[in-house]
């Protein structure tokens, strides 16, 4: 099973957007036995925090299912256990850099990268679109499945 591992700054909004956006485009897609998938903070702000409210109705108003969810911190452990970490935006992907000691094994990619608007998944903590974070994210989550099936993550 291919293990892939959500990152953004808390672990409150855009990482489990993700990871439970992906899990409903793998199950719709009948792949959920293929891909395991989770999300980790960057930092330990907001370590055993649930889900942003914001985020939550977001989701629901989406028609994605959510499982439980608390806020943890990425650790040196979750990167040698996962195949590949997906960032949210540039700061993540210092923060992943230092926490890594520069990514050795090459699993550290940006979300929006495999889409053909590479850049950084709007940020709803400071803007307050979580719409736009969940557009955002869609579309990432469905270019990463589409370049793993194709070989290309």
């Amino acid at each position: 099973m291919y293990k892939i591992l959500f990152v953004c700054h808390g672990n409150i909004c855009r990482s489990p957007m993700a990871e439970f956006v992906f899990k409903m485009l793998v199950n719709e897609a009948g792949l959920s036995q293929k891909y395991f998938c989770d999300s980790k903070a960057c930092t330990d702000e907001e370590i055993g925090n649930g889900i942003y409210p914001a985020a939550a109705r977001e989701l629901n108003r989406r028609g994605v299912r959510m499982g439980e969810h608390r806020a943890d911190q990425m650790s040196m452990k979750d990167y040698r256990e996962f195949d590949l970490i997906v960032g949210m935006d540039h700061e993540n992907m210092r923060d992943l850099m230092s926490m890594t000691k520069r990514d050795p094994e090459g699993k550290v990619r940006m979300l929006m990268d495999y889409t053909d608007t590479p850049g950084e998944v709007s940020d709803p903590w400071y803007t307050g679109n979580f719409e736009r974070a969940y557009d955002d994210i869609l579309k990432g989550c469905t270019c990463l499945i589409k370049a793993l099936e194709e070989g290309e993550a």
